[in-house]
């Protein structure tokens, strides 16, 4: 979305941030894809979903490769299961390739294209409150790095104080 509302601004080329972004979810996609190959079901058990929920998207997945690697480019939280379930349970490459290039070329220009449309129609309020904000937009960035990172250092520390499974 960011990437269509600066191509409404003239920032950027919007075919270029189409095939761009075509190009980057395919092959994040594909990386999930061989994690799901190499690591399994330790990669599948890591997951954060219930058992049940696993067993359906696992059964989905063996019964409907294909339209389920596609489809799930659609759904939110799906769509980064859907790489590593399709490498666990054995999908080909070339089909795991093919579907999740297409379902690409196909979702990709929808939020690019509202990003679009947003700037297009409401870019110039936006602009407008952009430069009255001034250097608000940079510090709240820094805020917002900065909690990130304090949340991790107590996260590594709670998971340092946790006993070792046995």
């Amino acid at each position: 979305m960011l990437g269509g509302y600066l191509a409404s601004q003239g920032r950027l080329h919007l075919p270029l941030v189409i095939l761009v972004g075509i190009a980057s979810a395919s092959v994040g996609d594909n990386l999930g894809f061989w994690a799901g190959q190499y690591y399994g079901r330790r990669l599948l058990d890591r997951l954060p979903l219930s058992a049940e929920r696993k067993a359906m998207y696992e059964q989905i997945m063996v019964r409907h490769a294909a339209w389920a690697v596609f489809v799930a480019r659609f759904i939110p939280g799906l769509r980064t299961v859907a790489g590593p379930l399709a490498g666990i349970v054995g999908v080909t490459h070339m089909k795991f390739f093919i579907a999740n290039l297409l379902g690409a070329i196909v979702y990709v220009p929808c939020p690019v294209l509202a990003g679009y449309g947003i700037g297009y129609g409401l870019g110039e309020h936006i602009e407008k409150l952009r430069r009255l904000t001034g250097d608000f937009e940079r510090v709240a960035m820094v805020a917002v790095l900065v909690a990130l990172v304090l949340a991790w250092i107590r996260w590594q520390r709670r998971a340092g104080q946790r006993p070792a499974a046995g």
